[in-house]
């Protein structure tokens, strides 16, 4: 089911893969949390994002 959180389409944010339904790319979310931020942190940051959705682009990454 997390495959389906992310997406990559030309059209939105140069194709870069983010999570489905925003424009929060899954790059940003892995620079954020490489700086030391934490997924609370994240979620107040960005309100469409999902725990979910963290967990999903951490997974895409690896």
């Amino acid at each position: 089911m997390q495959a389906n959180l992310i997406t990559a389409d030309p059209q939105i944010m140069m194709g870069k893969p983010v999570i489905a339904g925003t424009r929060i790319t899954v790059e940003l979310i892995l620079e954020k949390l490489a700086a030391g931020e934490i997924v609370e942190q994240l979620l107040v940051a960005h309100p469409r994002l999902t725990r979910e959705g963290i967990q999903a682009a951490v997974a895409y990454a690896a």
